[in-house]
């Protein structure tokens, strides 16, 4: 496995595939006619392609096209799909008028409605993803060290967004694409602080579990209170297991940098053979 190829593969497409895993789907980079694509597996076995202008091919680096193109497809032996649903290319690659969303040209945030929006309709969407007053508000609560963040439900008692869990999937994704183990060292350093860690903060959330279930006059609620502080201090110990992990880490010597990414190969197999050191191997998240 090339890991500096899939790094900076991955950090490319980061703005297009971090809000879609959030979303709880599968994304895999691969390279299509002349330009790497994205394709998202959905839950009716269908999948997205997000996919930049792909015929005449593109001088622009991957992951940042002067458009999106996204289509659902399907094909199996009984049928098979094809809708475009999002196509903010520029009219020099089609032979018809351009396309409303031609106007956001390259940027992700409208995609990603977009995207959202359809599969909404199509009752695809995992009930848990926020609408747009909910991202708003979400944009605007403290970051995942402040233990004081609160918990975002809906009056109507819906399925809570999983705040904190984006947030750490978020931190994971900046440690798989970080290109320095100095780097990996700082980000280790806010899950192991002693004082302000995430683990502390784990241990403490646990005991504050523990607490409530003893307010419970049932026998069990002692007994889940036990439970809750043992896993606190599960949670504690991991933190003096790797008490060194942070400096073992920063000390590491990073590898050569990898091959810079070619904007727009002439040919390459959509899932590259492993063996070939100069074709990146297609990769899920």
């Amino acid at each position: 496995m090339n890991t500096g190829w899939w790094q900076e593969l991955w950090r490319r497409h980061a703005h297009i595939t971090t809000p879609l895993r959030h979303r709880g789907f599968t994304c895999d980079i691969e390279f299509g006619l002349s330009a790497y694509i994205v394709r998202v597996s959905l839950p009716d076995d269908s999948y997205l392609i997000i996919s930049p202008p792909q015929e005449p091919p593109s001088d622009r680096p991957p992951g940042d096209p002067e458009g999106w193109i996204v289509t659902r497809e399907r094909v199996s032996e009984r049928s098979s799909l094809f809708e475009r649903i999002y196509d903010s290319a520029p009219p020099a690659y089609h032979s018809r008028a351009p396309q409303p969303e031609a106007r956001h040209g390259g940027s992700a945030e409208p995609l990603i409605a977009a995207i959202d929006q359809h599969l909404d309709r199509l009752g695809l969407l995992p009930s848990s993803v926020p609408s747009t007053a909910e991202r708003n508000v979400l944009a605007a609560e403290p970051p995942l060290h402040d233990s004081k963040a609160p918990v975002t439900a809906d009056s109507a008692g819906h399925v809570p967004v999983y705040t904190h869990g984006d947030a750490v999937l978020a931190l994971t994704d900046q440690l798989n694409g970080t290109e320095s183990h100095a780097d990996a060292a700082a980000l280790l350093h806010q899950i192991l602080d002693p004082v302000n860690g995430l683990l502390e903060r784990l241990g403490e959330f646990f005991e504050a579990a523990a607490e409530k279930a003893k307010d419970s006059e049932e026998d069990d609620g002692f007994e889940l209170s036990y439970d809750l502080a043992d896993a606190a201090a599960e949670v504690r110990n991991l933190t003096e297991v790797l008490d060194m992990a942070e400096a073992r880490m920063r000390t590491l010597t990073s590898p050569a940098p990898a091959p810079q990414l070619p904007s727009s190969p002439a040919r390459a197999p959509s899932l590259p053979p492993r063996a070939v050191p100069t074709a990146p191997p297609r990769h899920t998240r």
